[in-house]
């Protein structure tokens, strides 16, 4: 019997409130299991921000307790962040085939040595201390998508990962919803359960209706190039794409590093078949007339350096989008990333190219289960108490009444933030001590060494300029020479002389002012000067450039 003293502790690190960077740390009689390390993207304000990631200071306090990073499926917002927490602890890895060879690329990207890995079957069953740890297989955008259940003797804790329920899967491998529904008969103490399309009414439609409509547009098209936008990680569609390409007689060539990274793992573990002769370098399309290609490429999110973006700015070294050309995205936009697509699409229709998008039916469907799928996976599991993870505000507070309307006590429903910690056993559950969480940002080699001043003062450069003021004092503390003005972002020095005028009359005045009170702090001498200039140039601009006064001798 488990003493009721013992209670298993539930945190998020990342995946609460916000879309990505998925991370969740379960704690039972002294051992850790981590669920996932995912990263997300900067959002607009984190100026020359490259990714965010979780912060695993609790991890690394007590990572004498780690047993295990168990991870659900291979998509960056559940991979993105191992190598850096691997950096920080060499904790062993556990996870199906795929998504092995994905965490073995970002390893050796890294330089990485040393990592334990493992890699995981369906129904497995694996011990880490007070865990005994299950991989269930589920349908989702990616191959080898698991859910995970955690055996523990105050019962299970079912943790669904990303999922959908997929009749007719690409690869034929269905979720596993006999296997879901006998860990639901044994008594599931708490599930978490993604909540990202639970907005959506009905069912998510099956990966197999994308290759149809792929193969209309394809045979519809006989005379020109076509070229697919689309995930790099979608192996499903990448396959489609390929089957639709074979059967009309065309060639296919990727553009794209992570699109060749994928397709060469998908290809080693014979998750993707590519038929003999029908896969071409991109170096040499030049070799085929336009009716024999179709050319995969990154950039379906409108990314600034993805291949796409480069090819209809005419910036590619090796393709150049011309006349007749088909553009096909077979992807939607995520959130925020509207603009860029837009931007991208018109510039494509300028350069004459024919571009099919959203507005086509069932170009891209997603891999997310929606409202039915989400109530019959919590019909299934009848979890005590409910914890919904992985989306925003009003994903999660959706997600709580329809487990409501399914019979869930709202009591037994935690709408919880990254740090919160759950506290359960077989009695009760309840919210106890928060544990450090938060996003640590990484830009070029730095991580974490970016904090919100750092961003404020990128915001304000951005918006305002700059202007530096060089102001030569000699030993006796008197100016000499004369003031030098370095203006960036804020006027065009040039034409304002004036203004620069002004600025250094003011200046002048200002430290001769400090000096005539025997005030030669040169600290207390810049301050004065970034003082008066402050209101000054307000006054005259409407602006607020940073300004940077410096004393030389």
């Amino acid at each position: 019997m488990a003493k009721r003293n013992q209670k298993i502790k539930i945190s998020l690190l990342g995946g609460l409130n916000e879309i990505g960077k998925n991370m969740t740390m379960i704690e039972y009689k002294g051992d850790i299991v981590i669920i996932d390390c995912g990263l997300i993207f900067p959002e607009d304000e984190m100026l020359g921000i490259d990714i965010v990631i979780p912060d695993v200071s609790y991890l690394v306090k007590n990572k004498d307790k780690i047993k295990a990073l168990l991870v659900t499926h291979g998509h960056e917002d559940h991979i993105g962040a191992i190598p850096y927490l691997l950096k920080k602890i060499n904790v062993p890895i556990y996870t199906m085939k795929f998504t092995l060879g994905l965490i073995k690329l970002k390893i050796k990207e890294h330089n990485l040595s040393g990592v334990d890995l493992h890699e995981i079957q369906p129904r497995q069953k694996i011990s880490l201390g007070a865990f005994d740890a299950e991989f269930i297989r589920v349908n989702h955008s990616i191959p080898d998508s698991c859910s995970i259940a955690l055996h523990t003797d105050q019962g299970i804790i079912f943790h669904t990962g990303d999922f959908k329920i997929d009749f007719t899967p690409i690869d034929k491998n269905r979720v596993d919803l006999t296997s879901i529904a006998q860990i639901g008969s044994k008594g599931v103490i708490c599930m978490l359960g993604e909540s990202t399309n639970v907005e959506l009414p009905g069912y998510t439609e099956s990966e197999s209706a994308v290759g149809t409509t792929l193969s209309n547009i394809f045979q519809a098209e006989t005379e020109n190039r076509i070229f697919v936008a689309t995930f790099a990680s979608n192996v499903h569609r990448l396959q489609q794409i390929i089957d639709a390409a074979y059967k009309n007689g065309r060639k296919v060539a990727v553009s794209g590093r992570s699109l060749a990274n994928i397709l060469a793992v998908a290809s080693e573990f014979k998750y993707i078949n590519i038929p003999e002769g029908t896969y071409i370098d991109l170096r040499d399309i030049n070799k085929y007339q336009d009716n024999e290609l179709v050319i995969i490429t990154t950039g379906s999110q409108g990314e600034p350096l993805a291949a796409l973006t480069r090819m209809s700015k005419m910036e590619h070294r090796q393709v150049e989008i011309k006349d007749g050309d088909v553009v096909i995205f077979s992807a939607h936009p995520i959130p925020g990333n509207e603009k860029l697509v837009s931007r991208v699409i018109n510039a494509l229709f300028e350069r004459g190219a024919k571009v099919i998008y959203d507005s086509i039916s069932e170009i891209h469907v997603s891999g997310h289960a929606r409202q039915e799928e989400l109530k019959l996976m919590l019909s299934l599991v009848k979890p005590k108490y409910f914890v919904p993870i992985h989306g925003e505000r009003r994903h999660l507070i959706q997600h709580k009444k329809m487990a409501e309307k399914l019979g869930i006590p709202s009591e037994n429903i935690f709408l919880m933030y990254n740090g919160d910690t759950l506290e359960i056993d077989r009695d009760i559950a309840q919210l106890g001590n928060r544990i450090q969480a938060g996003s640590i940002m990484v830009d070029g080699l730095g991580v974490g060494d970016v904090g919100n001043i750092v961003l404020r003062d990128r915001k304000h450069l951005s918006e305002d300029g700059l202007i530096v003021i060089v102001i030569p004092i000699d030993e006796t503390e008197n100016i000499q020479d004369k003031i030098e003005i370095i203006s960036r972002g804020f006027v065009y020095v040039r034409e304002s002389e004036k203004l620069m005028d002004e600025i250094k009359a003011l200046t002048v005045e200002t430290v001769k002012q400090c000096i005539s009170k025997n005030n030669i702090d040169r600290v207390q001498i810049k301050n004065a000067v970034k003082e008066n200039l402050k209101y000054y140039l307000f006054e005259k601009t409407k602006r607020d450039p940073m300004i940077l006064p410096i004393i030389i001798d």
